[in-house]
């Protein structure tokens, strides 16, 4: 708009001005008012445009540089002329002019802002040029004085005089001249003495006289000789400085506080203190790589050219043992003397700190420098000392090695992994790695090896009592012994939470027990790591105890498997019965023992490497399972019952997945084993389950079921350590289910076992056939009862009888006499009812005469057994007085009791509504429609 209304007012005065003819003058000259008027709007104009703020930075950026230079000839007034043509222009020079000011302005307030920035500064420098004019006035006064004096003596003193004066002079300078003269003799006789002070270790001293002869020859260098002798002293403290760097690679191998305490002086006085750590670090290095060399090529030999790898893989079988324990302990000794360093310094950095309060500064910096390198250093030596020994264990094959051997590795590994964590808190993940894969090479094989021994332990197994003391447990054997005060203090644990609790104190007070072998010198590597001890498990037994108890040894259970099982006297003769034997030990075979002793082992290794323990664990459970299904598998194979009220839910569960997940199906086509499975296992020739008078193998079936009872006893009394081992696994799930399910399973086995003997020895055909004799049908309730009770009691009284000869064999618990009575019980309670289903008819005579029978039979149970009530009573009971139920509620009663089978239901309704055919036929269908399935 305002451009618009300018131009508008422009046209307006053309129209208006007076038209005169061009003489050659410039139409401004002509029009001034107008050329004014039309400079004020475009000034107006430009004025609007240069409102805008520019900054100080870019004014001073546009300040031509002619300005600053420092030119006495330099005419501003004339540059800045030459910048306009002849033909000038009001409205330029405004605007130059402006700019100028602009840029005047600017430089003046920087100027300003520089004076103030530079007044302290200025102010100390003009007090200084005070105080040179104040010594300047002294200085000019003393010339005066001495004119003054020179002139008084040109006057009083004569020539002699005079020649004395200057012969005093010539005497001084001579004296000054005899005194340089002896400091460079001085000087020169210092060599000796610093050869003789670096081989008394006086560095310090050595390196101030080598310092102290340095200023003095500065002092005197404008002699020539002195000026050589300067040369000759610095080559002698580039010696001196190698010499302490030889010494401070001493100090890597064995520390003494002497002579570092020496060479750090010395240091100091160089003011290479920070040198010297840096020094010391690369020392320690070197030491590490030239000292694992050497203790690797002592035992691998050959050419010294080839690398530290090569010389690992070069190191045999037999001196790999020994190789890394003393890699281990030269190691260790380099890792002592870092660590004397460290202690050194923590302990006299007050007294450091003291010497340098004259430059108190440079010296708190280089203290915390020192002190920083230090901490962190430990962190890098360690590192170098497991990149030495990881190699070493990753190059080596130890999957053939013995046990104790590997062990004895693994305890080294772990004994360094603490040590690590102890000095700098490292994880030591490179030995971890490598360990584990060691682990994992080695656990494999051995665990394929030793499931198949167990196997083989099975098979020969005679499944007699191995004779230990009544307090044996699993910790007293030798396998134990390292892990027994970590069992101990699992014993209070009962939940995760309290267990994570107790690993927290635990590796408290296990903490800084490192410090001892530090304070005394010694080396964690020097004590032995698997030390034996005599086992004192086995039971003192006179002979009399000895007829029950298996001759077999536990002294070298490896090799029991070859020898030959010794059998027992098959006959005791009632005329010559000894007393019944007192032993009250755990049922224990000498397969129980073996897993134990396995256990003991694999418990060890999970120990020693944690991050193996759940696959260790794993295979743990193996071995119980493998014993358990092998026990089902031998002593139900001649069962003669197939109910499934045998066997209990979980029983039933774990044998499927024992028989999926362990033992090798020979149908199958698939012969990779990589999940550890073994053959199915055979039963030993020596084991005779057919003999009537020792009821059918009872004794092995009893020692063999109890025997795995105890083995669960102390699976369980492993739980809190091994949910320890575990405790921070995701896999941990796996360890619950195992003690939930397959340890509680065990127990139940003995029903289905010991009703495999109850089973033979009782006739159920005979039973069942005298039963069909009775005449149920009698009219009166009859006195006495039938004759098949006294068949079942007689047969329980024989059967008593030669329970009481089995326990002069094996020592029958109370528990597993109950079992087998329970067992006992169950049969012929399912007998009874089977044999009251069999009545197609049957009166209130007859129905009184089942109660009659089953009372008689039940009391005499009681008497013959010692247990009271019988068990299984109910079902006989609930059976006999469904008689009475009424025809309209029979149904009912039916549906509920699905305990009893369709044939003993069929059976029952026959009986109760055998008048109503109808009722009958009803009743009937019900029972067998929705049970069909069976």
């Amino acid at each position: 708009m305002e451009d618009l209304k300018i131009k508008f007012l422009e046209l307006i005065n053309k129209q208006n001005q007076s038209r005169i003819p061009s003489m050659g003058l410039n139409p401004e000259l002509l029009n001034p008012d107008e050329h004014c008027k039309r400079d004020e709007n475009q000034s107006e104009h430009s004025h609007s445009i240069d409102s805008e703020t520019i900054p100080d930075e870019d004014i001073l950026e546009s300040v031509e540089q002619v300005y600053f230079e420092a030119d006495g000839n330099f005419d501003s007034c004339r540059h800045v002329l030459t910048k306009f043509s002849q033909d000038l222009n009001c409205k330029n020079i405004e605007k130059y002019s402006k700019k100028l000011k602009q840029q005047q302005q600017v430089i003046s307030k920087k100027v300003l802002q520089l004076i103030l920035q530079k007044q302290t500064t200025c102010n100390q420098e003009f007090s200084e040029i005070l105080k040179i004019q104040d010594q300047l006035k002294s200085l000019l006064e003393v010339c005066q004085t001495g004119r003054k004096n020179l002139n008084s003596a040109k006057l009083q003193f004569t020539t002699a005089s005079l020649g004395i004066l200057a012969n005093y002079k010539k005497r001084q300078t001579v004296q000054k001249l005899l005194h340089s003269l002896n400091t460079i003799k001085t000087l020169q006789r210092t060599e000796d003495r610093l050869q003789e002070l670096l081989a008394e270790e006086n560095y310090p001293g050595a390196i101030s006289l080598l310092l102290e002869c340095q200023s003095v020859a500065q002092t005197y260098k404008h002699f020539r000789c002195v000026a050589a002798l300067n040369g000759k002293l610095q080559d002698t403290l580039e010696q001196a400085e190698e010499t302490l760097d030889v010494t401070l690679s001493r100090i890597c191998q064995q520390f003494n506080e002497k002579t570092y305490c020496s060479i750090h002086q010395a240091y100091k006085l160089l003011g290479k203190t920070q040198i010297a750590i840096d020094q010391l670090h690369m020392h320690f290095t070197a030491t590490i790589h030239s000292t694992a060399f050497a203790v690797v090529h002592s035992y691998a030999g050959g050419d010294m050219k080839r690398q530290y790898k090569q010389l690992c893989q070069s190191i045999s079988q037999q001196n790999l043992i020994n190789c890394l324990i003393d890699l281990s302990k030269a190691l260790w000794k380099i890792i002592y003397s870092y660590y004397q360093v460290l202690s050194w310094h923590n302990t006299n950095s007050k007294h450091i700190v003291e010497i340098n309060n004259d430059k108190e500064s440079d010296g708190l910096f280089s203290q915390q420098y020192v002190k920083q390198k230090l901490e962190t250093g430990m962190a890098r030596i360690w590192h170098d000392v497991e990149i030495k020994v990881s190699m070493l264990l990753i190059s080596a094959d130890i999957t053939t090695y013995k046990f104790e051997h590997f062990v004895q590795i693994l305890g080294t590994i772990n004994r360094l992994t603490e040590v690590g964590k102890e000095l700098c808190d490292s994880k030591s993940e490179n030995l971890q790695k490598s360990m584990k894969e060691q682990c994992s090479r080695y656990f494999f094989h051995y665990h394929a090896s030793r499931l198949d021994e167990l196997r083989i332990f099975l098979e020969h197994d005679g499944w007699e009592l191995c004779p230990v003391k009544s307090t044996f447990v699993a910790t007293q054997l030798q396998e134990f012994k390292s892990l027994r005060p970590a069992l101990v203090n699992c014993k209070s644990w009962n939940s995760i939470e309290d267990l994570n609790v107790s690993v927290q104190e635990n590796s408290t007070t296990n903490s800084g027990w490192l410090q001892k072998y530090l304070e005394n010198d010694m080396s964690p590597f020097d004590i032995g790591l698997d030390e034996t001890i005599d086992e004192d498990i086995l039971a003192n037994l006179n002979d009399e105890e000895c007829d029950y108890i298996s001759e077999e040894s536990d002294d070298d259970l490896d090799e029991e498997f070859k020898i030959e099982f010794i059998s027992r006297k098959d006959n005791i003769r009632a005329s010559k019965r000894k007393p019944k034997p007192t032993y009250v030990g755990p049922m224990v075979t000498n397969t129980t023992l073996n897993v134990l002793r396995v256990c003991g082992r694999y418990l060890q290794m999970s120990r020693l490497l944690s991050s193996i323990a759940v696959d260790v664990i794993q295979k743990m459970v193996q071995f119980f399972e493998l014993c358990l299904y092998t026990i089902y598998l031998f002593f139900t194979s001649d069962l003669q019952i197939t109910s499934d009220k045998l066997y209990s839910p979980k029983l039933k569960l774990t044998l499927a997945r024992i028989k999926e997940s362990l033992i090798i199906d020979e149908t199958s086509e698939d012969t990779n084993n990589s999940n550890h499975k073994v053959r199915c296992p055979q039963l030993s020739s020596i084991v005779n389950l057919t003999q009537d008078d020792k009821l059918y193998g009872l004794a092995e079936r009893v020692v063999g079921v109890e025997s795995l009872i105890f083995l669960g006893q102390q699976y369980e009394s492993l739980q809190s350590f091994l949910k320890q081992l575990i405790a921070s696994s995701p896999e941990r799930g796996f360890l619950n289910q195992f003690y939930i399910q397959t340890i509680e399973s065990a127990t139940d086995l003995r029903k289905p076992v010991y009703m495999a003997v109850v089973s033979k020895f009782f006739d159920v055909t005979n039973i069942l056939n005298l039963m069909n004799r009775v005449n149920w049908e009698v009219k009166d309730v009859m006195s006495q009862h039938s004759d098949y009770v006294d068949s079942i009691l007689q047969e329980c009284k024989v059967f008593a009888k030669r329970l009481e000869d089995i326990s002069y064999i094996v020592p029958l618990s109370v528990e597993v006499k109950n079992a087998i009575w329970e067992n006992v019980a169950h049969l012929i309670t399912h007998t009874l009812v089977e044999g009251f289903s069999n009545t197609k008819k049957c009166s209130n005579g007859g129905r009184g005469l089942m109660q009659l029978d089953f009372t008689q039979l039940k009391s005499k149970f009681e008497m013959i057994t010692n247990i009271r009530p019988m068990p299984h009573s109910e079902y006989v009971e609930l059976y006999v007085k469904a008689y009475y139920i009424p025809e309209n509620t029979l149904e009912e009663w039916v549906k509920e009791h699905k305990e009893y089978s369709v044939k003993h239901l069929v059976g029952l309704i026959s009986c109760a509504c055998q008048n109503n055919k109808k009722s009958r036929q009803r009743l009937i269908g019900v029972i067998e429609g929705p049970r069909s399935n069976r």
